[in-house]
């Protein structure tokens, strides 16, 4: 068959669709990273705004969606303080830059992503290890600042290293952790027993 006979054959005719496809893709790219951003963005239907660290927050199976979601209940204070989302924001942000500058990815997962060394750190808040909601706050910051005399291995027999934690870097990735509880992880972890759930009757 002649190759100039037929349109589809031709070489111009594969060139012009190449970049046409890669425009398309292009142009899907950018439409799919703007919806990404607002989706994840702090304030979202996913993500709540960092305020919500004043609220009591747990994880439950949605039985007519079939998975599992947080669920924000009524006020329930960080530190006894009830915080502005300014200063909540500050605080939360704080953890999490503690959380990197202290490499806590090398042992630990964020959202699934890190190492699996040590648990993943996404719902930690809610972690029946944690033995009790009342004194939930004061384990972890003895932990996060001394881990050697205060070790929690959650059954592993894996101990967190001295990382010289202060006072307020403490404080701040106790408040990002709890913030993190609350993101609508679509799910994950599945079949996670919260802290709250241990504690009902």
């Amino acid at each position: 068959m002649n190759a100039t006979s037929s349109g589809w054959a031709r070489e111009s005719f594969w060139k012009k669709t190449a970049i046409w496809v890669t425009a398309g893709s292009f142009l899907l790219l950018i439409v799919l990273t703007f919806d990404t951003m607002s989706q994840v963005a702090v304030g979202s239907q996913r993500v709540p705004a960092y305020s919500v660290i004043n609220q009591s927050i747990d994880y439950r199976l949605d039985e007519a969606a079939h998975r599992y979601r947080p669920v924000i209940g009524g006020e329930a204070l960080l530190f006894g303080q009830k915080l502005s989302e300014a200063d909540a924001e500050q605080l939360v942000t704080l953890g999490k830059k503690t959380i990197q500058a202290k490499n806590c990815v090398n042992c630990h997962t964020l959202l699934g992503n890190g190492a699996y060394y040590a648990p993943d750190l996404t719902k930690a808040w809610l972690d029946p290890g944690w033995v009790s909601t009342d004194n939930r706050e004061n384990l972890m910051l003895a932990f996060l600042k001394d881990p050697p005399n205060n070790a929690r291995t959650f059954g592993s027999g894996r101990r967190m290293p001295q990382l010289d934690i202060t006072d307020a870097e403490a404080r701040g990735v106790v408040a990002f952790l709890k913030w993190m509880s609350a993101i609508d992880t679509n799910g994950f972890p599945h079949n996670f027993k919260t802290l709250n759930a241990t504690e009902s009757p």
